[in-house]
């Protein structure tokens, strides 16, 4: 019974959407009625700037830190430490409370590898990061970096568990992306302005 209220809590810290709520204080509407239709970081930077952009994108992460802190604090096994982490990323891109209309999980499922293995992590974070600014797009290079999560698990020697974690997060996050990753195949996507 408390592994399970621990795993919903952690869908619910998901559902928390910094994006929505920062765009209602704002401009007294919904972030998905703008730009891409997306509850994230991206969509809240061509939309209301850098600054509010930061707030949600510090927001998307922590979330992913506190699950996985409360999967190791509270949680029965690895097996659980991982569901947590799978939960705040699908309680943040299909949030019950929002429809079932989130973000991406990006920001997400960065907070929730950096706390889980930081190492693995910010390898591929840091791939990810070169590739948007050489490319300037934003879906290409978060595809990518998130692709590469059970590659760099492997090449660590990291667990079986953690190389299962990584392919589930990175299914997720080209799942998210389809429509990104068509996009970039068609040369419509949009690039992201410094």
């Amino acid at each position: 019974m408390k592994d399970f209220i621990i795993l919903l809590v952690c869908y619910l810290i998901g559902n928390i959407s910094f994006s929505y709520v920062l765009t209602k204080i704002k401009l007294k509407k919904d972030i998905r009625e703008f730009g891409s239709g997306n509850a994230g970081t991206t969509n809240v930077l061509r939309v209301l700037g850098r600054k509010y952009a930061i707030l949600v994108l510090v927001g998307d992460v922590l979330k992913g830190i506190i699950a996985i802190i409360l999967g190791k604090l509270l949680a029965s096994s690895e097996m659980y430490i991982i569901l947590c982490g799978l939960l705040v990323i699908i309680g943040h891109n299909w949030p019950a409370l929002m429809g079932f209309r989130g973000g991406k999980g990006i920001a997400t499922s960065i907070g929730v590898f950096v706390t889980y293995d930081p190492i693995v992590a910010f390898i591929c974070i840091g791939i990810g990061v070169l590739i948007i600014v050489i490319s300037k797009y934003v879906s290409l290079g978060s595809v990518i970096g998130m692709s590469i999560f059970p590659i760099v698990v492997v090449m660590l020697s990291r667990s079986f568990e953690a190389f299962i974690f990584a392919c589930c997060v990175s299914a997720i996050s080209i799942y998210k992306h389809r429509a990104n990753i068509s996009r970039l195949i068609k040369g419509t996507e949009n690039k992201l302005k410094f």
